[in-house]
């Protein structure tokens, strides 16, 4: 019981350190432009296949399901708005979220995970160069710029996939699924997603830097790291949904 509260207690002050570390050099990320532009690339760009093929069958299953689930009694109009609902309140964030997870933050955690055992990090920090600045800034501002936009290119697709479903399986108008998005649409539901997706990306990229930045064993550890950092990226991104959805959606 004392060696697990001992080690929840050592995580908790590790993750805060280098949390604090990277808000500290905030006032230098003018000098860290460069890098921010390659890591949104290298999140943001390269996830949008993964991110486009799930969202398209999403928002498929959705529609599929809101018919099925109405059992015959769910007008069509209500088609559109429920796939576009789900999409925007929870699927597209937490799933994308997820997916990005998996790929983003084991990279991360691996790439810096090898700069630590090969004694890269330590040859930066020989040469005055600020770690955190230099590594962990970009990787963490650019997951709170990515996630939003993959969630809403995530909405766009699943919307497109729920319209295929609905008139090609479900011989719904395409007039009437178009109406059906906009059908008593409120703007609040897309703030939400804006805010989670913003915290997603910034557990995403605290996680993936944290497992990688303090890696130790060698290529053993690289891959215990990777491993641990897209399980607790998951399991804070759960989490926060759920926070998010006591708090926001009242």
């Amino acid at each position: 019981m004392k060696r697990a509260l001992y080690l929840t207690l050592d995580y908790i002050g590790g993750v805060s350190i280098l949390i604090a570390s990277v808000v500290k050099t905030i006032p230098k990320i003018h000098k860290s432009f460069r890098l921010i532009v390659d890591q949104v690339v290298a999140m943001g760009i390269q996830s949008l296949p993964i991110v486009g093929f799930v969202s398209f069958f999403m928002g498929a299953v959705v529609a599929y399901q809101a018919v099925y689930q109405g059992g015959g009694f769910l007008p069509d109009l209500y088609i559109g708005r429920s796939v576009l609902m789900a999409l925007t309140i929870e699927l597209a964030p937490l799933l994308t979220g997820l997916m990005v997870a998996g790929r983003v933050s084991s990279s991360i955690a691996a790439e810096l995970g090898t700069m630590r055992v090969t004694e890269q990090i330590d040859a930066l920090e020989s040469l005055a160069i600020d770690p955190a600045r230099f590594l962990i800034l970009p990787r963490v501002v650019s997951g709170a710029v990515v996630l939003p936009l993959l969630i809403i290119f995530s909405i766009f697709i699943g919307c497109i996939g729920g319209f295929f479903c609905s008139i090609t399986m479900l011989r719904i108008e395409p007039i009437v699924y178009i109406e059906g998005l906009r059908f008593q649409f409120l703007i609040r539901p897309v703030w939400v997603a804006m805010i989670k997706a913003v915290i997603y990306g910034l557990i995403i990229a605290i996680m993936g830097s944290y497992h990688g930045f303090y890696t130790k064993g060698g290529a053993k550890g690289v891959g215990q790291g990777a491993t641990r950092a897209v399980v607790s990226s998951c399991v804070l991104i759960i989490f926060f949904d759920f926070v998010t959805a006591l708090t926001l959606l009242k």
